[in-house]
């Protein structure tokens, strides 16, 4: 007891209980992320943030004030009875940067505009999460590969978009070629058939330019596949491609194009991407090995079988043993094609990444996504237009070198249109 009748022992345990709880009060609050761009892909974003319990969308970036103000007023809708305040919001990134208290910034901006949101948020000290791809000019991607790599060794984070790697039949594809189950990956075949008719072009003027949007039907629509191509045949190393612009006007860049693709394992594949497919169908990505074969459709897992044994041991010339679909085996029920996807599925993708950058931020971890895969991802489209205009196979290591970066890419229209086209 003190001179003037305090309980010392009383005094320390109530200081100490209020020590506690503000430690733990600053543990459970949730970081704030900046969206930038409130466009559909940012309203994504924020669907995926506000989800996570460690995060909140702390502020919406976009030059654009009524849109930022419409998804501002979405979130604070949608957050009701929350603690936090409702998002800020500004016109620029480096006004948001500069008003502070962002832990994360979601770059969702068109592409032609990744590189200096991620260049700001980078030379501020904060983690970034960038849409695929990661720019429109390889050379600026290469730059912000080494960017982030230095940034990593400042303990700064920074990750690429890529959900469908997250996605529960690409998971289990992946382990199945990484375990070994599907012996030596031989091929694999990508088709990216979707359309978009002349009004989703004609919506805004950075659509189909060569500026904001990179490239068309591969870049904009097929460059996730590009990256699942990748991410499960492994590096690759020579492409030969054609591309073609043949049912849209006014842009610059294809609705089509086609590739093969030689991987350092000595696997091939074909490439196809194209939003001149009427009425719009699927994304399919096979992949084919000694020992099994997965089909990829739509997000979900379509066929999957590898052998019992792991000999792949045959029926007989034509046929494998055991040829039975085993993909409900691998996968839940809801991830087998055919199965209804919940409605929120392209949300929860985004979210399942989200997790991941949260994990890698706490542990000081790599990201499972980094900016590297995404520069991989660039140069693999990269290669495509720049064999197309060139006529002939290009070296993807060289591409990487810089060895083309002065190729104008130019894309043909095409021979004459069928009577009736």
């Amino acid at each position: 007891m003190t001179d003037d009748g305090r309980d010392i022992e009383t005094e320390i345990e109530t200081e100490t209980t209020a020590g506690e709880a503000a430690v733990e009060s600053e543990a459970e609050a949730r970081w704030a992320v900046a969206i930038v761009g409130a466009g559909v892909i940012g309203r994504i974003h924020a669907e995926a943030v506000r989800r996570h319990p460690k995060l909140r969308v702390g502020a919406v970036v976009d030059p654009d004030a009524v849109a930022r103000r419409q998804l501002a007023e979405q979130i604070a809708q949608a957050e009701q009875g929350a603690a936090e305040a409702p998002p800020a919001e500004f016109a620029t990134l480096p006004e948001a940067l500069a008003a502070g208290g962002i832990g994360l910034v979601a770059v969702c901006a068109p592409t032609g505009l990744h590189a200096a949101a991620v260049t700001a948020a980078l030379a501020a000290g904060v983690h970034v999460l960038v849409e695929k791809p990661i720019d429109v000019s390889l050379p600026e991607a290469r730059r912000l590969t080494a960017l982030a790599e230095e940034a990593a060794r400042r303990g700064v984070l920074c990750s690429v978009i890529s959900q469908h790697r997250f996605d529960p039949a690409s998971a289990a594809v992946a382990a199945a070629v990484k375990s070994g189950q599907m012996g030596r990956i031989t091929s694999a075949v990508a088709s990216v058939a979707w359309w978009r008719g002349q009004e989703y072009y004609d919506s805004a003027q950075w659509r189909g330019t060569w500026a904001l949007d990179g490239g068309g039907a591969l870049m904009n629509q097929g460059v996730h596949t590009v990256d699942l191509l990748a991410w499960l045949l492994g590096r690759p190393v020579e492409v030969f491609a054609h591309a073609a612009m043949l049912a849209h006007e006014g842009i610059e860049v294809e609705d089509v194009a086609v590739a093969t693709v030689r991987f350092a394992s000595g696997a091939l594949a074909v490439l196809h991407a194209t939003t001149a497919a009427y009425p719009g169908l699927s994304v399919r990505l096979q992949v084919h090995g000694t020992t099994g074969s997965a089909v990829l459709h739509d997000d979900q897992l379509e066929y999957f079988h590898v052998a019992r044994h792991g000999a792949g041991a045959t029926g007989g010339p034509y046929g494998g043993a055991e040829p039975d679909n085993q993909a409900s085996r691998v996968v839940p029920a809801s991830e087998v094609r055919g199965n209804v996807k919940a409605a929120d599925t392209f949300v929860v993708g985004h979210l399942r990444q989200y997790e991941d950058v949260v994990e890698a931020i706490q542990t000081g971890r790599p990201p499972a996504v980094t900016m590297r895969d995404g520069l991989l991802a660039v140069a693999l489209v990269r290669a495509v237009y720049v064999s197309s205009t060139l006529g002939r196979p290009v070296d993807i290591d060289a591409l990487l070198a810089g060895d083309h970066d002065d190729v104008a890419i130019t894309v043909a229209s095409g021979g004459e249109r069928e009577p009736g086209a």
